[in-house]
């Protein structure tokens, strides 16, 4: 796990890893700009209080403008792990065609490409299930408000294990069968996880988050290589 970790961070530094890991922020950063434009749009012209049944207060633009944002800025702290990864997912055959020609370049040769639309999937499927796990621990984020750091440590764990998990399974998507695949994710469960923890605990870092799930995603190739190819014989 430390071995994978270390070689993603070295990675970051190599201009292939780099120009996809600005592109990846760049789209990110525009999803999000993007919900707030919408948001604003749609607050703009609302009446708050008629819905309450106080009268009237009609929002206007520089209302919707401050609660815009306000609420693109909540999302942005739930949602960032799920956007980011359905991000880094479309780019799966980039980031790993240059970590693996770098240092894996056997199976960088038998490597079957994953594809725009089906690593859109993988990223869909990963986000669903963070948006889940996130929704069932929504409470116990409240409940945990009074001690201050509670719902920091709660979502570097809910969104570790899934984490973890996701980037494995993008990682090993271009390899292997689908029956030695779901059996090294079994088998490297804790590392993952581990992975999946100090990642999420970046995205808890403002600027260093918008490194950490390519971090994450290189690691989880580092992992992927150093471990499957090994246990397969090769």
């Amino acid at each position: 796990m430390f071995r994978a970790l270390a070689l993603a961070l070295t990675d970051l530094g190599r201009g292939r890893i780099l120009v996809i890991m600005l592109q990846a922020i760049a789209i990110s950063i525009l999803i999000f700009v993007l919900m707030a434009g919408i948001l604003i749009w749609l607050l703009t012209g609302s009446d708050p209080c008629a819905l309450g049944g106080m009268g009237s207060c009609p929002v206007g633009v520089g209302g919707s403008t401050i609660g815009a944002i306000s609420l693109t800025l909540l999302a942005a702290w739930f949602l960032f792990p799920a956007v980011a990864l359905t991000v880094i997912a479309t780019f799966t055959d980039r980031i790993a065609a240059a970590v693996e020609q770098q240092h894996y370049p056997g199976p960088a040769e038998t490597a079957r490409p994953v594809g725009l639309g089906r690593g859109l999937l993988l990223g869909l499927k990963s986000a669903g299930r963070l948006i889940l796990f996130n929704l069932v621990a929504l409470p116990f984020y409240v409940l945990l408000l009074i001690t201050g750091v509670g719902p920091f440590i709660l979502f570097v764990i809910v969104n570790g294990i899934a984490f973890g998990r996701d980037v494995a399974e993008i990682a090993a998507a271009r390899h292997g069968d689908p029956s030695s695949r779901r059996a090294w994710l079994k088998a490297t469960r804790g590392q993952q996880h581990s992975i999946g923890v100090l990642i999420s605990a970046l995205l808890l870092v403002p600027v260093v988050n918008l490194l950490a799930p390519v971090l994450g995603a290189a690691a989880g190739i580092h992992l992927f290589n150093g471990s499957f190819w090994s246990k397969a014989g090769h």
